[in-house]
């Protein structure tokens, strides 16, 4: 049976993907999105699909477009460890008034179901790894900028979980998704940007022996249209694979792509960034998700897809 779904950030990496999957299934979806990240323009094109330039910030632009929706997928963040650092205050701005404008209007539309992306920065430094859903909310340092972010992430969590007007919500927390067309904000576009910039030597951040595990896009959409469709009320689940990764080894995969024969330099470490960070899926995989793509053909399809972009640029 076919829905209406409202995506907010739904032109970012994660909400067009989400968006084109269901609109394969025949379901209508409306995009708010302000463009803060990218200025092109999106060929995102359906008869099932509407866009609309919309900043979350302001509620009665919300109210006009909020109608006939059966489901509202909340993705509209300002993410990008840049802006942590030095927008703190917009990223906290963004946060709090777009969880609590989007949850006001859901309530006088009279929406039923809710889903939102939160992230693994609400744990810094979990108890254990692989972190499970119920690993408790941390910031280490209240001082630092970084986490603005999280912080806003973890309001998000705490407003969704204790309004009580939803058939069902869910949050969903993605762990280091990527894939073509993601920009060049996170970790392995930087990564693939620098190869192509440099000439002898790449410079990364810290050590290279922080770790995170990877997950393709696809896996992700597979991953989310399981949460869709069994997805349990007022539960939360992990996104990603259980497969640690070194940052050096991930740097190294990628210069063995590229064909290029480039020394690595290592640097300081931005202060906050976590030494470990790895998903446990087993409540994600107990609703059928399976990640399918390794890193090896993940890496291989997204290194082509940027090294077409790149050149376009030249």
């Amino acid at each position: 049976m076919s829905k209406s779904y409202l995506i907010t950030g739904g032109l970012g990496f994660i909400g067009r993907s989400i968006a084109l999957s269901l609109l394969q299934h025949n379901n209508k979806v409306i995009i708010l999105d302000n463009n803060f990240r990218d200025k092109k323009i999106s060929n995102l094109k359906d008869k099932n699909l509407r866009i609309y330039k919309v900043d979350i910030r302001k509620k009665n632009e919300l109210k006009k477009i909020c109608k006939n929706i059966d489901a509202v997928i909340h993705l509209a963040f300002i993410n990008g460890t840049n802006f942590f650092y030095e927008q703190p205050k917009l990223v906290l701005d963004v946060a709090l008034k777009g969880i609590i404008n989007i949850l006001e209007v859901c309530e006088e539309k009279s929406i039923k179901e809710f889903f939102l992306a939160s992230s693994s920065e609400v744990y810094q430094n979990p108890p254990e790894i692989p972190t499970k859903e119920n690993a408790p909310f941390s910031i280490p340092d209240p001082l630092n900028p970084r986490y603005s972010y999280a912080a806003g992430k973890m309001i998000s969590e705490m407003m969704l979980i204790n309004s009580s007007f939803f058939k069902r919500s869910i949050i969903f927390r993605p762990h280091n998704i990527y894939g073509p067309n993601m920009g060049y904000n996170h970790v392995i576009p930087e990564i693939i940007r620098k190869i192509f910039l440099s000439k002898k030597k790449l410079m990364i951040q810290g050590t290279g022996n922080h770790t995170r595990s990877f997950c393709y896009i696809d896996d992700f959409v597979s991953a989310f249209n399981f949460i869709i469709n069994k997805g349990k009320d007022k539960n939360i689940y992990n996104i990603g694979t259980q497969k640690e990764t070194k940052i050096i080894l991930l740097v190294n995969k990628i210069i063995e792509l590229s064909g290029k024969n480039l020394s690595i330099v290592k640097s300081k470490e931005k202060f906050g960034n976590p030494i470990r960070r790895c998903p446990d899926i087993s409540k994600i995989k107990k609703l059928g998700f399976k990640p399918k793509i390794n890193l090896d053909d993940g890496l291989e399809k997204t290194f082509r897809w940027y090294l077409k972009d790149f050149r376009n640029e030249l």
